[in-house]
């Protein structure tokens, strides 16, 4: 929903808006090769021990066979919420699908049946979810992947059953609100020109995120102990860390290990330290003094009050923009702008990523529900001289400051287990000129030539840059390095050469035919230096679907692609359409009839590389030392380098090629 008003107050010229929009965002994705095992695993669990008590005598011959029949482990109506049901869900939906006693003791073959004797409504959620082993994965469906018709309460997930007994899990749609308004004045006061603005942003995720988190589960601070064990500079609400998890309440100073006020660490003396590692106790792990020691396994004891709201995020967002004039021909221009972008990927709150933190496999980066908008301040300033009646040059300088990015971080030493998430730890600065030349159409030309200069450094290029050093237990660390994106040169230019016509046609004529009229070619070049990338030292088979590690040769982004060039234009004429018997009720259309081609001089532009060679078609593998035994035992060597260069030879590493497009425009 949004709305926007306008007015204009004596040498006021005054704007308003608002917006709300708030999203439903729902998914379900499920693993179908797992669901086989899954159900061979879970069919026939409790009847796998035999009745030894009872058995039964046969003779062949005269060879007497003693047997047993199969044990059932959970007599009884099945109820998942008795302690000890050992039966599986899917095993007595399928029991009662083949119509077999539900508390039988028939052995199930699952692969002698049909696939479409199974769905996924006999699995309970617990079975799909499979301690972190997920098979599904799911919001605003349940985990056979119908849609929920209401929004389930938080608590749900924790304590809701079916009519079975069995946890249904539920997990609500993402629904994040955001609510913006703004107003905006330009007005001049003698000769300079005012454009002020202010927008205010309110983002609220809308969703669950940590009390704490570096703790699933509640915690005692600083402020429960004696003051006998508490240095002076640890505030009440610094989390206690204990030599023993299980520690129910401290009366010794010696049972203190540590303590804690959100990423800062302290020791028992109360000096910041700045790795926690002191505070390991003898389990490995450190260890919070918790509310309650004896409830430490997440699958089971994890509940709702481990969890707060998100708080919604207010972002002022101030745009000062003034001109005024140097002279008749001069002006000098200037701007401050603050702007916001919510969260993108990695915010969506799930509970599971925390209930199997401890049972799952590990090592994935978990989302962050409890992720902020990220910020950019701009800063420009500069000069615009006119040359001609119909050219000018414009001098700017910018500064662009970019705060709050998202990069995946090390939530070490949280309890029970370390992590890998994201945060909004990134930063990053682009600063630069810009030179740009425009000529107003004079005659039949008109063109803008622009030249940028430019800067951009920062901590980390996307979300993922530091997944490497974190895979490697470091320590979120920030060092400043050379963007993704950051291309020191680049040169565009923008020609334009177009004949009129009637009066303002200066073209040929033949035949009284103004051959040209209404006819046009554009021409756009680009040029520009490299990005950077990294090299790595040694060489490793990218083609081969085998995992490999390497070392980064040199710094992070050291190295530069080559530069690209581009040539692009578009040769066009505008077409009156008329039809109809009289003049006065003729129908007209404009028809606009083009050749538009791309990268005209069909350069090989170089968008990606091998990090061990620097070169697009080659990463070394065929010519490294250390891999010629094992190419030489291939069956065929000729043909398999042949096919190994064919597949290294990545289309994807360079820019789209020279294309030709044939087109029309019918407007009416």
């Amino acid at each position: 929903v949004g709305a926007t008003g306008s007015a204009d107050i004596k040498n006021h010229a005054i704007l308003v808006g608002f917006e709300y929009e708030q999203r439903s965002d729902r998914g379900f994705n499920v693993s179908p090769y797992g669901l086989w095992e899954r159900a061979r695993q879970l069919t026939n669990s409790h009847i796998n021990e035999l009745d030894l008590s009872n058995p039964h005598l046969s003779y062949e011959s005269t060879i007497p066979i003693i047997t047993y029949d199969r044990m059932n482990s959970s007599p009884g109506e099945y109820n998942a919420a008795i302690e000890g049901e050992n039966q599986s869900f899917f095993d007595y939906n399928l029991r009662k699908e083949l119509g077999l006693n539900t508390d039988g003791v028939d052995y199930i073959d699952v692969f002698a049946h049909s696939p479409d004797r199974f769905k996924l409504d006999y699995f309970s959620a617990n079975e799909l979810l499979l301690d972190g082993y997920s098979l599904v994965s799911y919001h605003g469906y349940d985990h056979t992947g119908k849609r929920l018709n209401r929004n389930p309460t938080f608590e749900d997930f924790f304590n809701k059953r079916d009519d079975k007994g069995n946890l249904t899990r539920e997990i609500g749609a993402f629904q994040p609100i955001y609510i913006a308004g703004y107003i905006q004045d330009k007005f001049s006061f003698d000769d300079l020109v005012f454009n002020v603005g202010l927008r205010v942003d309110r983002f609220d995720a809308n969703q669950k995120v940590l009390r704490d988190p570096y703790s699933l589960f509640d915690t005692k601070k600083a402020s429960e102990l004696s003051p006998d064990f508490r240095p002076a500079n640890i505030g009440d609400d610094y989390v206690v860390y204990v030599t023993d998890v299980s520690t129910e309440n401290i009366t010794e100073k010696g049972a203190i290990a540590g303590f804690r006020n959100q990423d800062r660490w302290f020791n028992a003396e109360g000096v910041e330290i700045n790795d926690p590692e002191v505070l390991r106790t003898s389990s490995g792990n450190v260890a919070p003094w918790l509310v309650d020691p004896t409830k430490t396994t997440a699958t089971t004891d994890l509940n709702a009050s481990a969890f707060r709201d998100y708080t919604p995020q207010i972002i002022f967002m101030p745009r000062i923009a003034f001109s005024f004039p140097i002279s008749d021909e001069a002006l000098f221009f200037a701007h401050y702008d603050v702007l916001a972008k919510r969260p993108g990927a990695g915010l969506r709150f799930d509970p599971t990523d925390y209930l199997f933190l401890q049972s799952g496999p590990g090592g994935g980066v978990l989302n962050n529900p409890n992720l902020k908008p990220e910020k950019t301040i701009t800063y420009e300033l500069g000069f615009q001289q006119r040359l001609t009646q119909s050219s000018s040059l414009k001098l700017s300088a910018f500064y662009n400051e970019m705060r709050n990015m998202v990069q995946v971080i090390n939530v070490n030493y949280a309890f029970p287990r370390s992590y890998l998430s994201y945060g909004n730890i990134d930063f990053g600065t682009v600063k630069g000129m810009t030179v740009a030349y425009d000529l107003r159409r004079t005659g039949n030309i008109s063109m803008r030539a622009t030249y940028t200069l430019q800067f951009a450094d920062g901590t980390g290029s996307n979300a993922q840059t530091g997944l490497s050093m974190v895979n490697a237990g470091q320590p979120n660390l920030r060092t400043v390095f050379p963007l993704d994106f950051d291309q020191r040169h680049n040169f565009t230019t923008n020609l334009d050469f177009r004949f009129g016509a009637g009066k303002d046609y200066n073209g040929p004529v033949i035949q009284d035919k103004q051959i040209f009229a209404r006819t046009g070619l554009n021409i756009i070049g680009m040029a520009g230096s490299g990005v950077p990338y990294s090299q790595q030292l040694g060489v490793t088979p990218d083609a081969l679907a085998i995992g490999s590690r390497s070392l980064m040769k040199g710094s992070l982004n050291g190295s530069r692609l080559p530069w690209q060039f581009r040539l692009n234009f578009r040769l066009d004429r505008d077409i009156d359409l008329k039809w109809g018997k009289d003049d006065d009720k003729k129908k007209r259309a404009g028809l606009n009839v083009y050749i538009w081609v791309q990268n005209a001089l069909n350069n090989k532009n170089i968008i990606n590389v091998y990090r061990a060679t620097g070169n697009p078609d080659d990463d070394g593998y065929l010519d490294a030392p250390e891999f010629a035994n094992a190419i030489l035992q291939q069956n065929d060597v000729d043909s398999y380098r042949e096919l190994y260069m064919m597949k290294v030879n990545n289309p994807r590493n360079f820019a789209m090629p020279r294309t030709i497009r044939l087109g029309a425009i019918l407007s009416f």
